[in-house]
């Protein structure tokens, strides 16, 4: 009997417990002023495009930056709409925190290819597909050449580069793709001196499955530099021009 009154007790305690916590952490302080933020920018590692200090630019020049202001008037879901217009930023969540900041958290766009092309355009491709502008910090990527227009570099390039993104190995041998007036992809790696001629973008699965297994059992015996063009066009075979002598 006791043994059960004890453990009600301390059920009661928590269940208080718990009820004052909420109600602190999500109760508006009424009067408190805002002392600072606290700034989170997920991938700043890989990414350097959005610095607290470029997140703090981007408030003072809308007059909404956070800080002097009382904490129960300052509109977190204003701030959020006003960063989610950087064409650099995916997402951001904005969170009061009890010490009297503000809490940011932004999520940075990531690039998985970079497009220079030919008509002039200058732009990199990100993860969902989409256009992004160029920044101070260049992304290590592949770098799309050619005859190449937005239109082609969403459709058509944008499954090599999440193959490229999502497969290490590849994506650290392949430096450029550059796409011919055929529309049809020529690779350029980092280690050997050869064209990868890959043909019409598309299954690229099959494709590279096909060129590692001949870096490991033909290259590795005769030599990375015997070929100018290895052709992975046709399916389950391969066709290599040996250099000119």
């Amino acid at each position: 009997m006791i043994k059960k009154l004890f453990i009600l007790l301390f059920l009661l305690v928590i269940a208080v417990y718990l009820v004052i916590a909420v109600t602190t952490f999500n109760s508006k302080p009424v009067g408190q002023t805002c002392e600072g933020m606290e700034l989170v920018i997920n991938d700043s590692i890989d990414y350097g495009f959005i610095t607290p200090k470029e997140v703090l630019r981007l408030l003072t020049a809308q007059k909404l930056s956070p800080i002097g202001k009382k904490m129960d008037e300052i509109n977190t879901r204003e701030l959020e709409e006003a960063l989610k217009q950087h064409p650099l930023i995916d997402n951001v969540e904005c969170f009061r925190i009890p010490q009297g900041k503000i809490g940011i958290e932004v999520t940075q766009r990531i690039p998985i290819l970079r497009i220079m092309a030919a008509n002039g355009e200058n732009y990199y491709l990100d993860e969902k597909g989409v256009t992004m502008p160029t920044a101070n910090n260049a992304a290590n990527v592949a770098v799309v050449t050619g005859h190449v227009d937005k239109n082609f570099a969403r459709k058509e390039l944008y499954e090599l580069g999440v193959f490229l993104k999502e497969n290490p190995l590849w994506n650290a041998q392949i430096q450029q793709i550059n796409v011919t007036s055929a529309k049809e992809l020529e690779l350029v790696p980092r280690v050997g001196d050869h064209i990868i001629f890959i043909g019409k973008p598309g299954n690229y699965e099959e494709k590279f499955e096909r060129l590692r297994i001949f870096y490991q059992k033909g290259l590795n015996q005769v030599g990375w530099n015997k070929y100018s063009r290895i052709s992975l066009e046709f399916n389950n075979q391969i066709i290599c021009t040996k250099k000119e002598k």
